[in-house]
């Protein structure tokens, strides 16, 4: 057993009278003068106050992610289903964050504005651009496009596995916002081709249920 085992391991290495100097000094109370004589520790995470994120470092966390779930199934419907439940449980953080952010207190009611809502500021928050939101007049489900999702731009599949689409992590969040703000629904992911483009789009397919179609509908 370690000899420093049972200790704080911010305390190895202090010597007597040190504890005043490895104190955390709050940032906002400094002078600005002062705070580049802070140690590295005490330092912000970005300087810049910005809240972008290496996109190389997403792409190898991301396909870590991918690998990790492809050894706990047998399947690609299981491998599928299981990125949806990692971005379900992303979507419910992510909604309650950016909800406090906006200091909101009024829960949307209308189900366009709350698709509108997932298709601009949500896809904003994750990717920096906004999407394409679009209805089906035919059955009542709506779609949201985006020609190249981020969490896919880097990932190859092998042959046998040319029907994996690993956007489905992004469609696990997508349906968290939805639950969350009580408006149930299964949301799944498919390629659609285009012509004139090398890669084809990929669409967010939002199958409401009907109870939720329904209190629209009273509401309108």
């Amino acid at each position: 057993r370690f000899a420093y085992a049972d200790r704080d391991p911010l305390e190895i290495g202090r010597g007597p009278g040190d504890e005043k100097n490895h104190d955390s000094i709050p940032i906002s109370s400094m002078d600005p003068k002062k705070k580049n004589q802070l140690s590295i520790l005490d330092r912000p995470l970005n300087p810049k106050g910005r809240g972008d994120v290496s996109l190389s470092a997403f792409a190898f966390l991301f396909s870590e992610l991918i690998q990790y779930s492809h050894r706990k199934v047998t399947s690609i419907k299981d491998l599928e289903r299981r990125l949806a439940d990692l971005g379900y449980t992303v979507g419910q953080r992510l909604f309650e964050y950016l909800k406090w952010r906006e200091k909101a207190t009024v829960r949307e009611t209308r189900l366009e504005r709350q698709l509108l809502y997932i298709s601009s500021t949500i896809w904003k928050a994750l990717f920096g651009r906004e999407a394409t939101l679009s209805r089906s007049k035919e059955n009542e489900k709506y779609m949201i496009f985006d020609d190249e999702p981020l969490v896919i731009r880097y990932v190859s599949t092998p042959k046998d596995m040319r029907q994996l689409n690993c956007a489905t992590f992004v469609s696990g969040i997508i349906e968290a916002i939805l639950d969350a703000s009580e408006f149930s629904a299964r949301v799944t992911t498919h390629f659609l081709e285009a012509a004139g483009q090398r890669f084809p789009r990929t669409v967010f397919l939002i199958d409401l249920n009907k109870d939720v179609l329904e209190r629209d509908a009273k509401l309108s």
